[in-house]
């Protein structure tokens, strides 16, 4: 991803508490040749220092096959946050350019499959960890269900663990921009119609203008 300094942002526990708040991932993998995209809602944990996404996918879907092959395949979680648009009016230089702010977080890493036939107690442990995540109401009925209809629903999906090996932040938040700048555009977001624009205007006041 391409990130000027001054967008960065390399924080650990800043980039994770994103990725958990904005869990529902874009995975990217290249498939036979071809770039092959899923959204899904993925869980971010830490084991030791190892970053690990989990989540899963229809055994119909082609995704598979990253997780199954004879050879790793490097894959891309994306995850993004608020997004707005920016006008130049916001600015004092009359001769500005119009852009967006947005934030956004890239995992890489090679995943591998967690299925129920080879590892009948790790897809029961990862749908349980979504299930807590996600729904966790949900949870006693899960455990009520039958175990030839839980079998039957695993056996539909293929989970995934992926290590991350890389991991990149983007605050585009106008740091560029002087501070006074940075106030005009963050009071200008904050009068639009748009949840998304006084998501990002909130997000200014609290990393970059206070």
């Amino acid at each position: 991803m391409y990130i000027p300094t001054s967008f960065l942002v390399e924080d650990r526990s800043t980039l994770l508490s994103f990725m958990r708040a904005h869990s529902f991932a874009t995975l990217v993998s290249m498939i036979d040749g071809e770039l092959f995209a899923t959204h899904i809602p993925v869980a971010v944990e830490e084991r030791g220092d190892t970053l690990l996404l989990t989540g899963h996918v229809s055994k119909a879907n082609a995704h598979v096959r990253a997780f199954t092959g004879d050879s790793g395949i490097a894959s891309l979680a994306i995850f993004t946050g608020p997004h707005a648009y920016v006008s130049p009016t916001a600015y004092e230089a009359r001769e500005s350019v119009p852009t967006w702010n947005y934030i956004a977080v890239h995992a890489s890493g090679i995943p591998t499959a967690v299925q129920v036939e080879n590892s009948p107690q790790a897809m029961e442990q990862m749908l349980e960890k979504m299930i807590a995540q996600y729904d966790a109401s949900y949870g006693a009925q899960w455990n009520e269900l039958s175990a030839k209809y839980r079998d039957g629903m695993m056996r539909g999906i293929v989970g995934f663990e992926m290590p991350v090996a890389k991991l990149e932040g983007k605050y585009k938040l106008s740091q560029n921009k002087h501070v006074h700048d940075q106030a005009s555009v963050a009071a200008m977001l904050e009068e639009s119609d748009d949840e998304l624009a006084r998501a990002v205007a909130k997000e200014m006041r609290l990393r970059q203008i206070g």
